[in-house]
């Protein structure tokens, strides 16, 4: 919550020796939270200023001292945490320098740590005429060099004038540049283009978002009528087109949280099916339903555990056919235009390949793909989850009662394969990495391979009602197997749709809670804390790895009998380790608490820094409701008798880094946070508040409803008695209670803010 600003680097890879800077962008956090809609443009590289490249954060005490003898200035340098590392083994040098004037003390050295100890006390005499002046007190951090000079590691700016003040100024700083002004080096390094936003909210108690909930839980289960106004439909009327993905996300979140996602999608479902009259264009556009369809396929969810509602599905069909075609990379091209013979392996012995020859070895082989990938998607009718299948089973019932004419046959499976197979199976097939089925994206080869096979399962999921009338005439050899499918694609939709729809809330457990499903798998190299230095290489084991919401285990291989396992609820850190504590990269450690209270650590190193992040981030996800999360950690090891950060000999004293076990990767498989969940439709419903407003409660001009009254009156009571008549717009009721709750939620908020503000008595020297 607290970071100032986004770097990005740009690397030249070496290697041999370290990779080289070819230059960065630096974004601040109030350029970002600027743009609402965030940023999204091309962004010139900067050279890289060392001076510039500061991080970290310091502990002072300041203090003016004045007596009948003597002024002086007490400044007490007390630590420093998480600087930036300037030397070749990944640690500093640093010492403090502090100047007031052309008055300056310094601190001693401490040899590579990014977390030094000082708790030394420097003291500057002052004349009687400096204390009406209105300069500041600057402390420097440095890193000390013996040969050449030193490397500058930030520094703190403070105001002469709060040190009048009482008592002592103390707190932590956060280090700043020397304030050189990054140059443009006019495109000359080149270019990214970024999009950045920064979604930044204060989360009220559970307490204050219970009548929002009220309203969006009512509204698809109170008993009027479909077509009445609700806050649902209030909420889909301000929603825009921009957020509708986000909102729909959010939306399916929080009604998995109620149990209620089958009524919710139901509810949606039948207002656009009642809409549309023309079958061909139903759930084609990307309204708040064809969204929250898409986005229930995908999400998982975590209630104690994490809950797969498509994604585990999806890899089960479709991981080993996909990691096949990764695997042989075969060159495949039907298009006549885009055959490259030169790209092509021989297949025979008598000269070039033919354009033919490539045709039919592509046919061939996309023939063999595709057969595979429809036979695992129609045998999976038990794998799929039943709250889906119940879900398309109530899709089915609204569209069929909507187009019951028998040359509308076919609309009831289109309803269903449009999500099915075009927004399902298609894309995670055309883009695997997107849907975490491989880590890292397919190279140009396998990628076209992808594309091809991405549209004839479309055409497969339009059951080939389009094929030919396309500009792609190229793709028809592959049409024969589509038609051939067909009838085994309505088989399979018929049989999905044969659900009890009481099978979710009758057995939750077995039907959509799996607390055994595997979150992350894979080889990794487990590292002992201790060991004699000359076997450093006996201290690392390569071990296979499983995570669940319960449990992290390895053993020697992934069929190896017997696993060590860590319990979830024992962890409390998940943290990297800096690289000179094993003179490794790319190191984590996990810290757990057992039942007597005692800390344990377990290293584990990852192939790359992509692989760490990942690792970091599920870990963090599955323990992030853990009563007994640390505050601290030691970014080191303890080795040779002292902490490799900090230098502190006791194993057992307190961390010398903050904590990060919020800081995660956004994914579909994030846990359930209604409170968060909710303020996200609160500020949709506020940007729209007055939208409502004046649709559904503000009256018409006062001339007019008396009119309007006259007129009634008249004729409702021909003998003059008086009658008071309010008119009430459709949807009045619902509009002024979602209202209220908008201005309730709107006051608490700024309450919380006051709060805040009044709480805050600590002078912010660094913003």
């Amino acid at each position: 919550m607290g970071f100032h600003s986004l770097s990005f680097h740009v690397m030249d890879e070496d290697t041999i020796g370290h990779d080289d800077v070819i230059g960065k962008i630096t974004l601040s956090k109030e350029a970002i939270g600027s743009q609402a809609k965030g940023l999204d443009c091309w962004l010139n590289l900067t050279k890289v200023d060392p001076d510039e490249e500061v991080q970290g954060e310091i502990h002072l005490s300041l203090e003016l001292l004045k007596d009948t003898e003597k002024i002086s200035l007490r400044c007490q340098v007390i630590e420093a945490r998480d600087l930036a590392p300037r030397d070749i083994s990944g640690t500093s040098d640093p010492f403090t320098r502090v100047i007031f004037n052309n008055h300056s003390a310094e601190t001693s050295i401490i040899k590579k740590t990014r977390f030094p100890h000082w708790g030394e006390t420097l003291e500057l005499e002052l004349d009687p005429e400096e204390l009406s002046e209105e300069g500041a007190v600057t402390v420097e951090v440095w890193d000390w060099d013996m040969v050449g000079k030193n490397d500058f590691l930030g520094k703190v700016e403070i105001p002469f004038a709060c040190l009048h003040k009482t008592p002592p100024l103390e707190g932590w700083f956060r280090l700043l540049p020397l304030g050189n002004n990054e140059v443009d080096a006019g495109g000359k390094l080149g270019a990214l283009r970024l999009k950045v936003r920064l979604v930044e909210d204060r989360i009220l108690p559970s307490v204050y978002y219970q009548p929002l909930i009220h309203l969006l839980v009512e509204s698809v289960i109170s008993p009027t009528e479909v077509e009445d106004s609700s806050a649902l439909t209030m909420l889909e009327e301000v929603n825009t087109v921009e957020s509708r993905q986000d909102v729909a996300m959010t939306l399916v979140k929080i009604y998995l949280g109620q149990g209620l996602v089958v009524p919710f999608l139901d509810y949606l479902n039948t207002r656009e099916v009642n809409h549309t009259t023309d079958p061909n264009t139903l759930f084609r556009s990307n309204s708040l339903s064809s969204k929250a369809m898409e986005q229930f396929m995908k999400v998982r969810r975590r209630i104690c555990c994490f809950i797969a509602v498509g994604m585990l599905y999806l890899h089960e069909v479709l991981k080993p056919i996909i990691n096949r075609i990764f695997d042989e990379k075969k060159y495949i091209e039907l298009d006549p235009c885009k055959i490259d013979l030169n790209r092509t392996r021989r297949i025979s012995f008598k000269g070039a390949v033919s354009e033919a020859e490539v045709r039919d070895s592509s046919v061939e082989m996309l023939q063999s793909y595709l057969t595979s990938i429809i036979e695992s998607i129609v045998g999976s009718v038990d794998q799929c989850p039943p709250v889906m299948r119940v879900a398309f089973k109530q899709l089915h019932k609204r569209v069929e009662e909507q187009f019951a004419e028998p040359e509308n046959e076919d609309v009831k499976y289109l309803a269903i394969s449009g999500f099915f197979f075009l927004r399902f199976f298609a894309p995670a097939i055309l883009t695997p990495k997107l849907f975490q089925l491989r880590d890292q994206h397919a190279d140009t080869r396998t990628s076209r391979t992808l594309l091809l096979l991405a549209k004839a399962l479309q055409s497969v999921g339009n059951l080939g009602l389009q094929l030919g009338h396309g500009k792609e005439q190229w793709m028809a050899p592959l049409h024969p197997i589509i038609l051939r499918s067909v009838a085994s694609v309505k088989d399979f939709l018929d049989k999905l749709i044969d659900i009890d729809h009481d099978i979710v809330s009758e057995v939750p457990q077995r039907a959509v809670f799996m607390p055994s499903v595997t979150v992350k798998e894979g080889f990794l190299h487990k590292h002992k804390a201790e060991g004699p230095q000359l076997l450093s290489r006996f201290a690392v084991k390569k071990r296979y790895f499983w995570l669940t919401s319960e449990t992290l285990s390895y053993a020697k291989t992934p069929d190896w009998q017997v696993r060590s396992s860590i319990p979830i609820q024992c962890v409390c850190a998940v943290e990297r380790v800096d690289e000179n504590a094993f003179q490794q990269q790319n190191v984590m450690q996990v810290i757990t608490q057992d039942n007597e209270g005692q800390l344990h650590t377990m290293y584990i190193q990852c192939k790359n820094v992509n692989e760490l992040n990942q690792w970091l981030s599920a870990i963090r996800k599955v323990s992030i409701y853990n009563e007994r999360m640390l505050p601290s950690f030691h970014p080191g090891a303890h080795r040779s008798g002292k902490w490799t950060c900090c230098l502190q000999a006791d194993r057992a004293v307190t961390g010398c880094s903050r904590t990060h076990s919020a800081v995660t990767l956004g994914d579909w498989s994030d846990p359930l946070d209604p409170d968060g969940e909710t303020q996200t439709i609160y500020k949709q419903l506020l940007q729209g508040r007055d939208k409502l407003r004046k649709k559904y409660v503000e009256m018409p001009d006062a001339d007019q409803t008396s009119s309007s009254k006259e007129k009634i009156n008249s004729d409702v009571h021909p003998d003059g008695a008086e009658c008071n008549v309010q008119l009430v717009k459709p949807g009045q009721s619902v509009a002024a209670r979602l209202l209220a709750v908008i201005e309730d939620l709107e006051q608490a908020h700024a309450t919380f803010q006051r709060r805040e503000k009044e709480d805050s008595t600590s002078v912010i020297l660094n913003p």
